[in-house]
């Protein structure tokens, strides 16, 4: 019902910053609860941020609060991941997600799936 395409992945030096986007298609965007996620090699996919379906409530997770900001732009069926000050344990494929649940704030409801995006951050 809706598909969700990441962007804006790359190589980045520790402390420095990037963007990510989430683009949607198909039913209405403003339908869904979104939210973000990571798998980095060898570890189990874990929830990064979600953020409500008008944008007034954000949530993250205790190893990116601070430095990650989530928001969305309805108008455009975009979601975006700012990441700053990053370590080399945020390296990971960042995925976006699309939930119509109410748990979507602790990570799960989350029915479709991007394909992904790399981020890779040296030291």
């Amino acid at each position: 019902q809706v598909q969700l395409v990441e962007s804006g992945g790359g190589l980045v030096q520790a402390g420095g910053s990037l963007r990510l986007s989430c683009a949607a298609s198909g039913r209405s965007f403003s339908a869904y609860a979104m939210g973000w996620f990571r798998q980095a090699p060898g570890k189990e996919r874990e929830f990064v941020a979600a953020i409500s379906w008008s944008g007034g409530n954000t949530y993250y997770a205790d190893s990116v609060k601070g430095r990650f900001s989530v928001s969305r732009v309805n108008a455009k069926n975009t979601v975006y991941l700012q990441m700053n000050s990053l370590k080399p344990e945020d390296t990971a494929v960042y995925y976006c997600a699309a939930s119509t649940s109410y748990s979507y704030y602790r990570g799960t409801g989350y029915a479709y799936w991007g394909q992904g995006t790399q981020v890779t951050v040296s030291s």
